[in-house]
C-alpha cells in the first residue's frame, strides 16, 4: 500500500530541530529514489526567493541526505505556459512535496489558477508525501488565515478560503502554524501573530462544526491518511481549539483522526494523551496572564523574563555562556571551541528562512566573541601568577636571606622592585604570600 502522508510543521522546516522527522518521512516512501520537489509560491513575490531556494536545496543535500528540486510556481498568473506547465509537471511526478515560508494568501492567489490543488489532493489520496510549514501549513485547511493583511497591514480580523485538503478526512479546520509564537515579547504574537483577541474574534466567525488545529513551532503534526492516525513530534504540543476551549497533544503522541477531532468536542470525551485547558492556551514563556473570573485568558499579556525565543537562540545563548566561562577560566582551547561550535551552529541554521532577527542576532554574538577573544590574546589567556612565580620566587628566596643576614636595605628593595612590578608581597606569621595585583601583568622585576 503506497504510504499517504500530510506532514504540517509550525516552523523550522529547515532547521536541526526537523532533520530526523523529514528523514523518516522519506524513508515512509519506500526504499527506492525519491522524486522530490520543493513548490516555491509562497515567498515567489519576495527579491529574494531564489536564495531561499536554493538555501532549502542546501538542507535537504546537506541535512537530511536528500536531492530536491524546485518546481518553479512563483507567479503563475505573468508566467509563460511552458513555465507553468513545466513546473506543474514536477509536482504531478514527484512522491514528496514541500512547501513553506511566505503569504499563505498569495500562495492561494496563485494556485487556484493552476492544478496545484488537485495535485496535492491526489497525493493524500492516490500516495504520496506533502510536507507543508509556516504560511503553506495556513493554506491546508478549509479556512486560512491572512496573516500579513491583518498582522502587518491592520486589516479587520476574518478568514480567507484555503486549500480545504483536510475536510475529507474528517476535519473541518483552521490551520494555525507558529502557535506558540514568542516573539513579541511584551505583546501577544501567538496563534500565528493574531494573539489572543484577534483570535477569538476569527472563532465567532467559524461555523458550530468547525475547529482550530494549532501547531507549535518547531514541531510537526503528521498524518497518515492509510492508517487513519495523527502523530505528533518535534520541541512542542499540538492544540485542538473551539470555541476558546483548548487541548494540547504533546510530542510523541500518536491518536487516530478521529479521536484528535472529538478533542474539539467535550461531550465526545474518551481517553488521550491530551491535556484539558479550561480556556484558550496557556502563554509562551514571554508573556504572563493572570485567569480572569472566569477562567479565561486576559486580552493582554504583560512583560515577562527574557528568555531565548527558539531553540536557535537556546543554543547562542548556550553557546556564549560557554565562552564566556572559558575566559573567565583562561581556557583558551575551550574559548575557542565555543566559538567554533557557534560558527557550526549559525552554518547549521542558516537554512532555515527566519522570520525575524535571530540569525543577525546571532551573527553579532559570534562577532563579541571574536572581538574578546582578540582582546584576551593581546595580553595571554594564561594566568600571569603562573608565568611569574619562577623568578618571583627566587627574588623572594633572596630577599629572605637578606633579612635573616640583617640587609633590610637589600630586602626592602626587592620589595619595591616586585611591587613596581604588580606583584603584591605580604609577611604572614605562616610566612611570605604573593599575587598578582589585579589589572595588572606581572612583567619581570624593573631594573
Amino acid at each position: 500500500m503506497a504510504a499517504r502522508l500530510l506532514a504540517i510543521m509550525g516552523s523550522g522546516e529547515t532547521t536541526p530541530t526537523m532533520v530526523k522527522l523529514h528523514r523518516q518521512l522519506f524513508e515512509q516512501l519506500g526504499p527506492q529514489e525519491v522524486k522530490a520537489v520543493i513548490l516555491d509560491t509562497p515567498y515567489g513575490f519576495q527579491l529574494n526567493a531564489a536564495d531561499i531556494s536554493a538555501r532549502a536545496v542546501r538542507y535537504f543535500r546537506e541535512s537530511v541526505g536528500r536531492e530536491v528540486v524546485i518546481a518553479a510556481l512563483p507567479r503563475p498568473e505573468g508566467a509563460s505556459a511552458l513555465a507553468t506547465e513545466s513546473a506543474l509537471a514536477r509536482v504531478a511526478e514527484a512522491q514528496w512535496v514541500f512547501s513553506g515560508p511566505g503569504s499563505p494568501t498569495y500562495a492561494l492567489r496563485q494556485w487556484s489558477l493552476t492544478a496545484v490543488p488537485q495535485l496535492l489532493s491526489e497525493k493524500l489520496t492516490l500516495g504520496g508525501c506533502v510536507v507543508f510549514s509556516s504560511a503553506a501549513a495556513l493554506t491546508l485547511g478549509r479556512w486560512t488565515v491572512p496573516v500579513y493583511e491583518i498582522y502587518k497591514a491592520g486589516a479587520d480580523p476574518c478568514w480567507a478560503h484555503g486549500l480545504d485538503l483536510l475536510s475529507p478526512y474528517g476535519l473541518q479546520v483552521a490551520v494555525v502554524p507558529h502557535y506558540d509564537n514568542a516573539e513579541g515579547g511584551t505583546h501577544d504574537t501567538r496563534y500565528c501573530y493574531l494573539g489572543e483577541p484577534r483570535l477569538s474574534a476569527m472563532e465567532q466567525q467559524l461555523p458550530d462544526d468547525a475547529w482550530v488545529l494549532g501547531v507549535d513551532e518547531h514541531t510537526a503534526c503528521v498524518f497518515d491518511l492509510a492508517a487513519g492516525t495523527a502523530s505528533v513530534s518535534g520541541l512542542g504540543t499540538v492544540t485542538v481549539r473551539r470555541r476558546g476551549h483548548s487541548r494540547t497533544v504533546p510530542a510523541g503522541s500518536t491518536l487516530s483522526i478521529g479521536e484528535l477531532s472529538a478533542l474539539a468536542f467535550p461531550s465526545s470525551t474518551g481517553a488521550s494523551p491530551a491535556t484539558e485547558e479550561s480556556r484558550g492556551r496557556p502563554p509562551a514563556p514571554a508573556l504572563a496572564t493572570a485567569p480572569t473570573e472566569s477562567g479565561s485568558v486576559p486580552a493582554g499579556p504583560v512583560a515577562g523574563p527574557a528568555h531565548a525565543a527558539s531553540p536557535f537562540l537556546e543554543e547562542v545563548c548556550r553557546l556564549s555562556d560557554r565562552f564566556d566561562r572559558a575566559v573567565a577560566a583562561r581556557d583558551a582551547s575551550a574559548a575557542t571551541e565555543a566559538v567554533l561550535a557557534m560558527e557550526a551552529a549559525l552554518h547549521e541554521w542558516s537554512a532555515d528562512t527566519f522570520q525575524s532577527d535571530e540569525l543577525e542576532r546571532a551573527r553579532v554574538e559570534l562577532r563579541r566573541m571574536i572581538v574578546r577573544l582578540g582582546e584576551a590574546a593581546s595580553g595571554g589567556l594564561e594566568d600571569p601568577k603562573a608565568a611569574a612565580t619562577p623568578w618571583v620566587e627566587a627574588l623572594l628566596a633572596e630577599r629572605a636571606e637578606a633579612r635573616n643576614s640583617r640587609r633590610y636595605a637589600d630586602a626592602d628593595r626587592i620589595r619595591d622592585s616586585l611591587v613596581a612590578a604588580g606583584v603584591e608581597v605580604k609577611d604572614t606569621p605562616s610566612g611570605t604570600e604573593w599575587d598578582i595585583k589585579p589589572g595588572k601583568a606581572a612583567g619581570g622585576p624593573q631594573r
